[in-house]
């Protein structure tokens, strides 16, 4: 083989390694941990077990991807016709549908053995309900079926909360069930602002996204009223774990802040402000910065006076 050849291959193997990582939709998967991690500190009352922590940042990681390759796998026809994922590696046939599943299977296996291994089984099965829940529930029965999709489907992305508590108490009780609630209700006013800014996407590949079969004032409508109970929900978490004063102020602060830029959304729907995509953007990257933080201060909480 001469050096060009070999230079080739090398190339031809890092692009297929790209390909099956890009499969797994990293950035997804980081915000998963972003919120199992945290509530590892709230169960464990402070620093969680070292070997249960790592566990759940391997065996999360390599069960949201497989959810994730599942996903990709199977919805290759519809990412082909929308701008937004055309370039998708599925879509684009440089993953086969045979290399995709044979990694979905084989990482939701792994998944289910490390966090076996490093917590319990508990942990374990909740990690194969998140997959099932995600490929199946989600992915094959009900995006392409109601535009209610990401509200039922987005359960399986609420799922990290339960499997990281369970890895460091081996136990669930109401206060991993109100975590998930947060991110449950937090969901569709995270999803549907990107749905408006891409609902010719999802028109042309014909799945029912709210925005897609809604007006947007209806749309906003129902953002609202997600908004309203996602933060009632976060503010229920303070006598139910029960929370300190730092995470009452900080979780009334973001949800004030949260609230405001979704009443943003509905003044520039009704003015027909010509801007209402971008302002909705604002609302999808704003809520990504919500979460976070108020995850970030149920890490916190054990460490407060």
């Amino acid at each position: 083989m001469t050096l060009v050849e070999q230079q080739a291959g090398e190339v031809t193997l890092r692009a297929r390694v790209r390909a099956h990582v890009a499969l797994t939709k990293p950035r997804i998967v980081e915000l998963l941990l972003a919120t199992a991690i945290p509530t590892m500190f709230l169960a464990a009352g402070g620093l969680p077990p070292l070997v249960p922590t790592i566990g759940v940042l391997i065996g999360g990681t390599l069960a949201a991807g497989s959810a994730n390759t599942f996903n990709s796998v199977y919805d290759r026809d519809i990412d082909a016709l929308m701008a937004r994922t055309y370039h998708r590696p599925a879509a684009l046939g440089i993953v086969s549908v045979r290399a995709g599943m044979v990694q979905g299977v084989l990482l939701g296996v792994l998944s289910a053995l490390v966090l076996w291994a490093t917590a319990n089984v508990l942990s374990a099965m909740l990690a194969l309900v998140a997959i099932v829940f995600y490929a199946v529930v989600y992915t094959m029965i009900l995006k392409r079926r109601t535009s209610q999709n990401i509200v039922w489907g987005g359960a399986a992305g609420c799922m990290p909360v339960l499997i990281a508590w369970a890895a460091v108490t081996d136990s669930l009780s109401w206060t991993p069930v109100v975590l998930f609630l947060i991110v449950f209700f937090w969901t569709p006013p995270h999803y549907w602002p990107l749905a408006m800014r891409f609902r010719e996407d999802y028109a042309a590949a014909g799945v029912p996204m709210l925005p897609v079969v809604k007006s947007d004032a209806e749309v906003v409508r129902s953002i609202l009223w997600y908004s309203w109970v996602m933060v009632g929900v976060s503010l229920a978490l303070v006598p139910i774990a029960p929370m300190g004063w730092v995470y009452a102020v900080g979780a009334t602060v973001l949800g004030i802040a949260f609230l405001w830029q979704a009443y943003s959304v509905r003044k520039a729907v009704r003015r027909s402000d010509a801007q209402v995509t971008k302002v909705a953007m604002r609302l999808f990257h704003g809520s990504i910065t919500y979460l976070a933080l108020l995850f970030l201060l149920v890490a916190l909480e054990p460490f407060v006076p």
